[in-house]
């Protein structure tokens, strides 16, 4: 068997090359299926492991496109890195709607004119 065969684990490198070829929305894949071709095998966790490197290649600017309906692909044109930033925008923002409507303000007063401190998050503060 051929080293390129075997099973490997999720990590942003085998992530990249199996979606190397899946380029354009009519070559997307699944991310069960994504685990699969990567580890050889499929599991919620891998699944969950998936969608964070997914996250981690976008913030490293890889245009990585995805829709339930299409599944996992790079961008093959401006059009589908527009299609998926507006369905990540209008998923952010169903998010922050339900926020706003929590704290009974409007959604620019989150982090605007009232003075909310924006919330703590894990990640590194930008330093640009």
């Amino acid at each position: 068997m051929q080293l390129s065969l075997l099973p490997r684990e999720l990590t942003p490198e085998t992530v990249l090359i199996a979606l190397q070829g899946r380029r354009g929305a009519a070559n997307g894949i699944t991310s069960r299926d994504l685990v699969y071709v990567v580890t050889g095998r499929v599991s919620p966790a891998d699944e969950r492991k998936l969608r964070e490197i997914i996250v981690k290649l976008r913030n490293d600017g890889h245009p990585i496109c995805a829709h339930p309906a299409l599944g996992y692909h790079f961008a093959s044109n401006p059009s589908e890195l527009d299609a998926t930033i507006h369905y990540l925008v209008a998923r952010a923002m169903t998010s922050l709607r339900q926020a706003s409507a929590m704290k009974r303000i409007a959604v620019p007063d989150l982090y605007g004119q009232l003075g909310l401190e924006r919330p703590q998050t894990d990640e590194a503060p930008n330093e640009n």
